[in-house]
């Protein structure tokens, strides 16, 4: 089995093909991607009518190029899949619009992916991790727990009431005048930095559920900054890194202790494996944490490697041939969506802790 996909849900336009080999290593057959970082740096951001553009000027190009390294034409594809949304709106109907034009040129099964679920299935891609399985997705856009029971099949257990690590990592290395993506140069400036100088706050941490919060934070580091004067030096600038970084990791870690919970009150001996996906997944301190926090409750950790963390077509093909080995194939009238929860029945729901 075959399929392409395309991924343009933000600032990465990419595309993929993959198969169902048996082996993991043999499934990505080609993966083609064009990094905007250089476009939204400036701005230290992403501004979605830059983004938009650039996935029109690229995508053609990519897609392409994937279907020629796999030394395939569109005619020997099963599938063709895209990200229908979440995301900037005007990327993901970049994507989406042009699934659909080579899924009726070719009249190939059209599977429209919710780009969150290509995150949750991206270790399945590299692992074959079986279901059941807890899942922290954190990244720029989104932090929350997920119960992965089966394709399609998803239940929160708690979600970001405010910002995203992920934003947060950007809006810090922006005060600290790191640049953007913000994640990896915070990274590398914390391991010269004293991550005890700054007591930052812990938001929710050792309340009740899986909830998180984050925008407190920003502003907590924003005064830190502030109180080292009109011109902070390049190691007040690191010992906050390392003091934000610390702070982060620990409030994840607490809010996984009772994710970890809940699980294992749903899911017993059945659930036994702990998964973390999306950007902020490829930060080398948060997974070491993750490993010995999984070890200490009797999980197995694991994540996919560090290209499947980030925003990729490899994860969008592989989410599509999950799906559409099931038979969940989408008509060409599949809309483009802004939001779109993976658990509908959660999206309903007032936070935990939230005022009624």
């Amino acid at each position: 089995m075959r399929v392409l996909g395309i991924e343009t849900s933000c600032d990465e336009t990419a595309c993929a093909v993959v198969t169902d080999a048996a082996d993991p290593a043999r499934r990505i057959v080609s993966h083609s991607l064009f990094s905007q970082l250089r476009e939204h740096a400036p701005y230290g951001g992403v501004v979605p009518e830059i983004a938009s553009r650039a996935h029109i000027e690229h995508l053609d190009g990519l897609v392409a190029e994937s279907l020629r390294t796999a030394g395939m034409k569109l005619g020997d594809l099963d599938a063709i899949a895209a990200t229908a949304g979440p995301g900037l709106i005007g990327g993901v109907m970049v994507g989406l619009t042009t699934a659909k034009t080579l899924a009726y040129a070719t009249n190939k099964p059209l599977i429209a992916v919710n780009h969150l679920e290509g995150h949750a299935l991206s270790v399945r891609l590299s692992d074959d991790v079986p279901f059941p399985y807890l899942l922290l997705l954190v990244s720029g856009g989104h932090c929350q727990f997920l119960v992965v029971e089966a394709v399609g099949r998803y239940r929160r257990l708690g979600t970001t009431i405010d910002d995203a690590a992920g934003e947060a990592f950007d809006k810090t290395a922006k005060l600290l005048g790191l640049g953007y993506p913000g994640g990896p140069a915070i990274e590398r400036l914390a391991k010269q930095g004293n991550a005890t100088r700054f007591n930052l706050p812990l938001p929710l941490k050792g309340k009740p559920g899986c909830d998180f919060s984050f925008s407190g934070l920003k502003t907590a580091v924003r005064l830190a900054l502030e109180s080292c004067g009109a011109n902070p030096s390049d190691q007040d600038k690191a010992d906050l890194a390392a003091s934000f970084q610390r702070t982060v990791m620990a409030v994840i870690l607490d809010r996984a202790k009772n994710a970890i919970a809940l699980f294992g009150e749903s899911h017993g001996a059945s659930g036994k494996h702990f998964v973390v996906a999306g950007g902020v997944a490829a930060n080398a301190v948060l997974r070491a944490g993750l490993v010995d926090l999984s070890a200490q409750h009797g999980m197995t950790f694991t994540a996919p490697p560090m290209a499947l963390c980030t925003d990729n077509g490899a994860m969008i093909a592989w989410a599509g041939l999950e799906r559409f080995r099931l038979g969940m194939i989408d008509d060409l009238e599949a809309p483009a969506r802004a939001r779109w929860p993976l658990d509908a029945m959660a999206a309903a729901k007032p936070f935990a802790g939230a005022k009624a």
